[in-house]
């Protein structure tokens, strides 16, 4: 993923002269907590997403202040492992509850990530395995889910959980906001969802895939009705949910424009 890792940072992106360290203040908005963490391995901003070692290890960070004029003993702070990739450019068109573009570069998924996921440990690979279920997107009955975990899913596709989507040639992705923010991956052949996957714990259908299939028969009907040219000249969309875009995009930018 685009996470930038300090090793990597250090090496190939900036000359360790020109990057000073610094003390600052990161808010954990699912804890309500705001802490303080050394800093020697990114040059951070106001409003950058971050994430840490120690206790909040996992947790989505917003850097909230920054301090260049302090003194402190190293081995008493945790530090800062890795900050998201929050530079977006591109036209975005409105979907609904969410934004759609049909630029590759604009919101791949591998920069979307880093503002969920800290970065992979060596050892946390994911094995994958899938059999040849598949179902029309058109009969989502047929995927065989059980009613109240369906129902689940309903909830969490009204709630806009489903923070982003995108669909690329016949491969799909999605991030659905639960106890953890799940990957949800699948294949799309004419109308013919496959390979559906999710990492929860479930060994069944999920609410997640079940959220995820909703918002993608949702982003579709709309991509094909009313961004048809832009859809077929890129055989790529991707979605993400407007109050997102908005919160970590739109609102902390001093200048720029949004076009739709």
């Amino acid at each position: 993923m685009s996470i930038r890792h300090a090793t990597t940072i250090r090496q190939l992106l900036i000359a360790p002269s020109s990057l000073s360290a610094t003390l600052v203040q990161v808010y954990f908005p699912a804890d309500n907590v705001t802490l303080a963490y050394y800093n020697d391995s990114f040059k951070l901003h106001k409003g950058d997403i971050v994430f840490v070692d120690g206790k909040f290890e996992g947790k989505r960070g917003l850097v909230t202040e920054v301090n260049h004029n302090f003194k402190i003993r190293a081995s008493d702070y945790k530090r800062v492992i890795a900050v998201a990739d929050m530079q977006v450019h591109g036209e975005f068109f409105a979907a609904g509850s969410h934004f759609v573009t049909f630029d590759r570069d604009a919101l791949p998924p591998e920069k979307i990530i880093t503002w969920y996921k800290a970065p992979t440990k060596e050892g946390d690979d994911f094995i994958k395995c899938s059999d040849d279920t598949s179902f029309s997107l058109d009969k989502l009955a047929d995927m065989n889910i059980d009613p109240a975990v369906a129902e689940r899913g309903y909830e969490y596709y009204c709630e806009n959980r489903v923070q982003y989507l995108c669909v690329d040639g016949t491969k799909g992705y999605a991030i659905v906001e639960g106890r953890d923010n799940y990957e949800v991956e699948f294949t799309l052949k004419d109308g013919v969802v496959s390979h559906l996957l999710c990492p929860c714990f479930c060994h069944y259908t999920c609410k997640h895939e079940f959220a995820a299939m909703l918002q993608l028969k949702d982003l579709l009907q709309t991509v094909t009705t009313q961004y048809a040219d832009q859809y077929a000249a890129t055989n790529f969309f991707a979605a993400i949910c407007a109050d997102t875009l908005f919160t970590f995009i739109v609102n902390p930018r001093k200048a720029g424009r949004l076009t739709l």
